[in-house]
């Protein structure tokens, strides 16, 4: 039997002190739960661990909710924190999302494969081929001045642009958020096709020719608009591309959202292309 005498002890030091002396801590807290290893991994690592596993071996199936936080506490026998920061950890590693008010699910994973280019419409193309349902649900066509500091290094001018921001979903699962900012001079017509298309396609359908086409993938924390958008926590990884396109009379330029674990990008070279850097060197 443990007995604490200094009393000013946390309670995730009298946690760690019981883990150690398991046969103790069931007999302060009789419950049924599973066994700890004893392997030098911290608790709440144990718990993000044994919960992956159940994902990865289909105890816990897409869109299942797991088991509440109470009962996961009781099952493993450590405290609420040590299960909410092994739930966060798995949130943020995009294997579990969390609904206000119904609790914590499993999430649907599929990575769609989008094309660099700045068209974008190839990722819905392999949505599609995968016979996912899409579609282009526009959110707000405004006039701003870019406030986006992550825009800043294509240089935008000081003036206001008609900003248009939406969302591109894939089987009702939102896979992209994009903000684009145009000239207010573009015309009204190719406006209005922008909530069922792409910018860049919808200019060229109206024989706009798009070119000089520059992009920029990185990796950053989704905005706060994206957050909201895909239900992620603060911090939560996404794939960013910055892309830009001119001509003589017109300058198109935004950032597409994406959750890093939805969407991929990918290049492809043919074999002439890699004899004219061989030629370069």
């Amino acid at each position: 039997m443990i007995v604490a005498s200094n009393w000013r002890l946390s309670y995730g030091a009298l946690e760690r002190i019981c883990y150690k002396h398991r046969s103790s801590w069931e007999t302060l807290i009789p419950m049924n739960k599973i066994s700890l290893p004893n392997n030098g991994s911290s608790l709440h690592e144990i718990v993000r661990e044994e919960i992956s596993r159940r994902i990865a071996a289909g105890v816990y199936k897409p869109g299942d909710a797991i088991t509440s936080t109470a009962q996961l506490v009781a099952e493993f026998g450590v405290s609420s924190t040590t299960v909410k920061r092994a739930l966060r950890d798995l949130r943020c590693a995009g294997l579990l999302t969390s609904m206000p008010g119904k609790g914590t699910f499993v999430k649907h994973r599929c990575r769609f494969i989008q094309e660099l280019d700045v068209c974008m419409s190839s990722s819905l193309d392999n949505a599609r081929w995968l016979d996912f349902q899409t579609k282009i649900e526009l959110v707000s066509i405004s006039r701003e001045r870019v406030s986006n500091s992550t825009l800043s290094i294509f240089d935008p001018q000081d003036k206001v642009l008609v900003c248009i921001r939406k969302v591109i979903y894939a089987d009702e699962v939102p896979i992209m958020y994009d903000s684009s900012f145009l000239p207010v001079n573009i015309s009204d017509e190719i406006i209005d096709e922008f909530s069922e298309c792409f910018i860049i396609d919808a200019l060229r359908r109206h024989n706009v020719d798009v070119k000089d086409i520059s992009l920029i993938i990185d990796s950053a924390p989704a905005s706060r608009e994206a957050q909201q958008v895909f239900q992620a926590p603060n911090g939560y990884p996404t794939l960013r591309r910055l892309y830009k396109s001119n001509n003589s009379t017109l300058s198109v330029f935004g950032v597409v959202e994406s959750p890093f674990d939805r969407l991929a990008c990918r290049i492809g070279f043919v074999s002439s292309q890699f004899s004219k850097i061989d030629k370069k060197k």
